[in-house]
């Protein structure tokens, strides 16, 4: 809804989710055939290890990647704050998942042996890119617009994002970055767009995750 239009945290979140869910569900896609112009990733073949070798069908994060920056970010117009935002959310959710990606083998061999295996890169589970970029908004940046160019000229080529405290460490291509602070979820505000927390159980007593403080 209108928190989409919003540049909090919690709209980080949701860009960077919905990006690496393309790159995810497409990447996989490829290798289980179900994309005609896409297939495995056959570009990890022959000599890997001492007793392993690659093969298999490795999921085609590349293709996911491509497919992902065209799709999601041909919606971002103009060149403002919010754009910049928006392109490095959904950057950040597509390289989660690529850095998430982790080897699997089988085993060849006689009897059950494992004389050699092969080995393929497999796509995480996507609960595991969840709690990732969770960990991340959690610890997301403030940022502002800055600009390295010392002319106009070169101005428009230049620009960038930058901690809204100097005294904070630039932020990695995998954080999630916001701009304005996030509204009360706690009450209903129709013009951002929160539904509040009233009618909602909570344990009054609890400092977990069931306590009201964290509802």
């Amino acid at each position: 809804g209108k928190l989409v239009n919003r540049g909090c945290r919690e709209t980080a979140f949701i860009f960077a989710l919905t990006s690496a869910a393309v790159t995810h569900s497409v990447s996989r896609s490829c290798s289980e055939g179900s994309v005609e112009s896409c297939t495995c990733d056959y570009r990890r073949r022959g000599p890997g290890g001492p007793d392993w070798h690659w093969g298999g069908c490795s999921d085609n994060i590349e293709f996911g990647r491509i497919f992902g920056r065209e799709f999601v970010d041909s919606s971002e117009r103009g060149r403002d704050l919010r754009y910049l935002t928006n392109l490095h959310n959904n950057e950040a959710g597509r390289l989660t998942v690529h850095a998430e990606m982790r080897q699997e083998c089988k085993c060849h061999g006689m009897s059950g042996s494992c004389t050699v295996k092969t080995c393929w890169m497999r796509l995480p589970t996507f609960r595991t890119v969840g709690n990732v970029l969770k960990e991340r908004f959690d610890g997301a940046s403030r940022v502002i617009y800055g600009n390295k160019g010392s002319n106009r000229a070169s101005r428009a080529d230049k620009r960038h994002l930058e901690p809204e405290d100097p005294a904070h460490k630039p932020h990695a291509p995998q954080d999630l970055v916001y701009f304005e602070r996030s509204p009360n979820f706690c009450t209903v505000n129709s013009k951002v767009g929160t539904a509040g927390t009233t009618g909602r159980a909570c344990n009054n007593t609890s400092l977990g995750l069931d306590g009201c403080d964290l509802l």
